[in-house]
Formats: structure tokens, C-alpha cells, sequence
């Protein structure tokens, strides 16, 4: 049950939403037992974002959140995937882009939970 929300201060075209999606959800992978199957993806751009008091290198801001637990290295896998997939399809650098992780012990689908 994993979740991403991809924040930015870029323009997303409908073709680069779609790239993106679906490399986010090969790089879901990285985190065992999630999988493109159960990924909700949500895009928010043309976000007025500072960093480091300033806004003018364009910025990312992703949230993953999965149900359960996972490593630490798993983590950094993905957190690597990510900010490559973010680099090359938005042309924002690594380190512009914050990855958060939550993990979740409690989550509903389908009128029930897990």
C-alpha cells in the first residue's frame, strides 16, 4: 500500500506525468514486497516552494508513505531512484529534491482495513 506525493516547483505536461508515474512505480519495487500493483501516485506542480531562503533553482519535494516497515537501505535505494528519476525528467538536481518517508501501521482500502 504505498503512496507518493511528487510536490515541485516545476510545470508537469500530462507525457512527463506518465513517465514519471510509471518509473516511480519500477522504483516502488526497490522496497520489498511493494510493487506498482498497490502505488498511488499524486503530482503537485507549479508549487511556490523556498529552500534555503531562496527560489530560484526549481525544487522537489516527495512523500512516500507505506504500510508497514522497511530498511534503512531499502530507503536509500530509493531515495537514490528517486531523485534520478526527478533529475532526468524534470531537470531538477539531487540536491534540490527532499524524499520523506512515513511508515504506517494502520491503513483502510476498500471500506476496510489492513
Amino acid at each position: 500500500m504505498p503512496y507518493m506525493n511528487v510536490k515541485t516547483t516545476a510545470a508537469i505536461d500530462a507525457g512527463k506525468r506518465e513517465t514519471i508515474k510509471s518509473e516511480l512505480g519500477k522504483a516502488i519495487e526497490l522496497i520489498p514486497g511493494k510493487s506498482e500493483n498497490w502505488l498511488m501516485v499524486s503530482f503537485e506542480d507549479n508549487s511556490i516552494m523556498y529552500f534555503k531562503g531562496s527560489s530560484e533553482r526549481p525544487l522537489a519535494y516527495i512523500e512516500v508513505k507505506i504500510f508497514g516497515k522497511s530498511s534503512k537501505d531499502a530507503y536509500e535505494n530509493l531515495t537514490k531512484a528517486i531523485t534520478g528519476i526527478i533529475h532526468k525528467e524534470l531537470s531538477i538536481d539531487p540536491d534540490c529534491v527532499y524524499v520523506i518517508y512515513e511508515e504506517i501501521s494502520n491503513w483502510g482500502w476498500n471500506g476496510t482495513n489492513f
